[in-house]
């Protein structure tokens, strides 16, 4: 019985050397997996360090760091199996400066930045991050809390003009119309006067040249003096007093980020909305208009279930 009982169990050092041997394979496995993420700025800040951990508490087993642009070489200096993750225009200028380089996700970049800086093409090895709001969904979201709004009023200039016909395009299954004004001196009210006589509400494009501290109480006093509800261009224009606007934060941003990176690089989008997005009210204005309060959440998950991701 002894013997035979020996014969069937291994010995000691057997199993051990199993176990120390699947430890090692596992330890292999994970390394092989850990990726080194490299996230470039300008400079260093708090908000930027609070971004960086955060992405590292998401990522435990990949190496996560920030670098200022001042201690990084060249982008073809860096390995090639870097994942590098760009947070501002300065970055991207620096990035751009060589045609080689590891792939690269550019952060935070509107519509209108990306134009004027690559104009119609699109460098190899980058993939862009929008950070204005898709205006499928704001079109969507001013449907949703304007119903009776049929005509939306949209200012441009030479920067935001591109977007139009994206625009007209989205708009028309809404049936919504787009009445459009160039507005190239702002401070000149009147395309902004003749615009607000023929709209039932206006849509901000994501344009700094149109929407700024400087033209904030122009647009904002003389919408509302004709009961017009301002949709966007952003959650800051919404604090500002606009009506509402569809927007991401940061949590919103680490989550695309958490699934793109687990991706192979030769399967990121060459251009990216984040469909993880809130939507963000202002009760007062809201009151002011004789609108119902709106259910932030509620819209927002409505709109989101009526979009479609590949």
């Amino acid at each position: 019985m002894d013997e035979r009982k020996s014969r069937m169990t291994p010995p000691l050092g057997h199993l051990l050397g199993s176990v120390c041997l699947a430890v090692i394979c596992l330890l292999a496995s994970l390394a092989g997996r850990a990726a080194e993420i490299v996230l470039a700025g300008a400079e260093d800040s708090p908000g930027v360090q609070s971004f960086t951990q955060a992405l590292s508490q998401r990522r435990p087993e990949d190496t996560v760091r920030f670098s200022s642009l001042t201690n990084l070489p060249a982008p073809s200096k860096l390995p090639s199996d870097t994942r590098l993750i760009l947070l501002d225009l300065p970055s991207l200028v620096w990035r751009l400066q060589d045609a080689q380089g590891p792939a690269t996700l550019v952060l935070r970049i509107s519509r209108l930045q990306a134009r004027q800086r690559l104009g119609n093409t699109l460098p190899a090895r980058l993939s862009l991050l929008w950070s204005d709001p898709p205006l499928d969904r704001q079109l969507r979201l001013t449907q949703r809390i304007l119903p009776q709004a049929r005509r939306v009023g949209v200012l441009y200039d030479s920067h935001s003009e591109f977007l139009l016909k994206e625009l007209r395009q989205v708009a028309q299954p809404l049936g919504l119309q787009i009445v459009a004004e160039r507005w190239d001196n702002t401070s000149d009210s009147r395309p902004l006067q003749a615009l607000l006589k023929k709209s039932d509400v206006l849509l901000g494009l994501d344009d700094n040249d149109l929407y700024n501290p400087k033209t904030v109480k122009n647009l904002l006093l003389s919408s509302y003096a004709r009961q017009l509800a301002l949709i966007g261009p952003n959650a800051g224009f919404v604090k500002a007093g606009s009506l509402a606007s569809t927007y991401s934060d940061q949590n919103d941003w680490l989550a695309i980020l958490d699934t793109l990176l687990d991706r192979p690089t030769a399967n990121w989008p060459r251009a990216l909305y984040p469909q993880q997005f809130k939507v963000l009210s202002n009760p007062q204005v809201a009151r002011s208009l004789g609108i119902e309060p709106i259910d932030e959440q509620s819209v927002a998950t409505r709109l989101a279930e009526g979009e479609n991701h590949p």
